[in-house]
């Protein structure tokens, strides 16, 4: 048949289907009318929440009271009928807000979280067995939840090998007694490129709590700052993502861009109706303000840590990325010369970490992994957790700088447990995944308050991890880390003596041929 003679069959047969080509059309591609008659949006959460189930696996938003969606918690309470809950979060609030209402109400019977923190309700809960912890590193638990709603069902992490996650010792539940009832399964080990991993499943929720700062009527959402968190992730997993927003707005009113989770991971849409709360306030001071040292401690405490904080700005690099840990490791920044320029991370989804704010000037949804209130350099970027664990793990970070409770002679970590007092995992166990691109430096005074040395042989307290420690500073001195060889003191202080060093040091170590006075 010739081509013209085709294509007349061809238009011949498309007029007699007229009327079927219209309807298919009309299906295939829908119309500005029919998409907005898409409308997830209900009266209250109570309306949201009208046949949540006991039992179930709820994913909640949030770090510190940033983000947090307590609308839908708050109406959680006012079910009491809903118990047997296991919650996911990076922590529980604090014992009056978020999760901890749930806590004291007794509605929760398992949490999945990195941190404990300052929720006294939440740690005496856990010791005396009234509520299980699976206490998981902060990026494992980001990665958990993120997963789990990509149809992954397990996967790989350097984070938290040689330590009670991976040999299956921590508690998972206590006795009245605090004597441990219940503990954790040991991980699957496996090694990729010379380097061992940890097996970690996935998480599934339920339902997924999710804060949001902006959704449309399809269930878009826009985060906020640093409220984006676990938010995203969490958003992503569950089979009923109920999110609370602060603006309800019209389809388009959030560009394209500017969508942080698409409308097709949410079902429900309410207002948010709670106030933002901050857990730590904490304002730019004047340098030459007493309550500026005050950070520092009083006395000789302060003078020993001044020494520490000014060694450890020597380790910034002009260019570098680098993240600081709670305590004396955000201190460093202000020793550092306008010469030397460095992106601060932190791991709550932050690049191009600032200052402290001017008191009124704080943001609800801006803190730093510490929960204190911050502001942004120019230039910087926010993202959420995962994605900050992600640059983590895989070394975009050249620089980290933690506090210590022990440091053993071959670089091992102990910094997140004392007998008898659990805080959590935090980012630490992530943080120092990646000792091969990140250096890791500590700081901490050389002895404890009862004149225990820090530096030992191996450490008693549980790890942080394994042979992952380039550097550690003290008021004493400064030493170099090699897990092959040991401890090497390469700088010591004004005043001090190797002698002194040694008599506070359990841990052997040589002395460098050119011991150089701490910088």
């Amino acid at each position: 048949m010739s081509s013209t003679a085709l294509r007349f069959r061809t238009a011949r047969a498309y007029t007699r289907n007229s009327s079927k080509q219209s309807i298919l059309l009309a299906r295939t591609f829908a119309s500005t009318t029919r998409r907005y008659e898409i409308n997830k949006v209900l009266p209250s959460a109570a309306e949201a929440l009208k046949d949540m189930k006991p039992n179930s696996t709820v994913l909640c938003g949030g770090f510190g009271l940033c983000g947090v969606p307590d609308t839908l918690i708050d109406e959680v309470i006012n079910k009491p009928e809903i118990t047997g809950i296991t919650a996911v979060s990076n922590n529980a609030g604090t014992d009056t807000s978020g999760l901890g209402k749930l806590l004291k109400t007794k509605q929760i019977k398992k949490m999945i979280a990195s941190y404990i923190g300052e929720n006294k309700t939440f740690e005496k809960m856990y010791l005396t067995g009234e509520v299980e912890l699976e206490l998981t590193p902060q990026g494992t638990l980001a990665e958990r939840c993120a997963s789990g709603g990509k149809g992954i069902p397990a996967f790989y992490t350097p984070a938290a090998f040689g330590t009670v996650v991976q040999t299956g010792e921590l508690p998972l539940k206590n006795n009245p007694d605090g004597t441990p009832h219940q503990y954790s399964y040991p991980k699957d080990v496996k090694v990729f490129d010379g380097k061992q991993y940890l097996l970690e499943e996935s998480i599934k929720g339920d339902y997924a709590f999710v804060k949001a700062y902006k959704a449309d009527k399809l269930g878009n959402c826009q985060f906020r700052l640093t409220a984006n968190n676990f938010n995203g992730a969490m958003g992503r997993n569950a089979k009923m993502t109920i999110v609370e927003a602060e603006h309800i707005v019209e389809p388009g009113e959030i560009s394209p861009e500017a969508v942080h989770l698409p409308g097709i991971y949410v079902k429900r849409v309410i207002q948010s109706t709670t106030t933002k709360n901050i857990e730590k306030y904490t304002f730019a001071k004047d340098p030459n303000d007493p309550e500026a040292k005050a950070a520092l401690g009083s006395g000789e405490t302060a003078a020993k840590r001044e020494k520490i904080v000014r060694r450890a700005a020597k380790e910034f690099k002009n260019g570098m990325y680098a993240n600081l840990g709670i305590g004396m490791p955000m201190l460093a920044p202000a020793f550092v010369g306008p010469e030397v320029e460095v992106q601060l991370q932190s791991e709550n989804g932050i690049l191009g970490l600032g200052p402290y704010p001017v008191k009124g000037k704080e943001d609800a949804d801006l803190i730093n992994a510490g929960k204190e209130t911050v502001t942004l350099k120019p230039g910087a970027a926010v993202f959420g957790s995962e994605e900050s664990f992600g640059m983590i793990r895989s070394g975009r970070v050249n620089l980290t700088i933690l506090g210590a409770m022990q440091v053993s002679g071959n670089g091992d970590l102990a910094n997140w447990m004392l007998p008898g007092k659990i805080k959590g995992f935090g980012g630490a166990m992530d943080l120092v995944s990646n000792p091969e691109k990140t250096k890791v430096v500590v700081t901490m005074e050389h002895t404890d308050k009862k004149g225990n040395a820090k530096i030992v042989k191996q450490c008693a307290f549980p790890l942080t991890g394994r042979a992952c420690v380039s550097m550690i500073i003290t008021e004493l001195g400064v030493f170099d880390v090699d897990i092959a060889t040991g401890l090497t003191l390469v700088e010591i202080a004004d005043g001090v003596t190797v002698e002194e060093i040694k008599s506070k040091t359990e841990a052997p170590f040589k002395v460098a041929d050119d011991l150089k006075p701490m910088l």
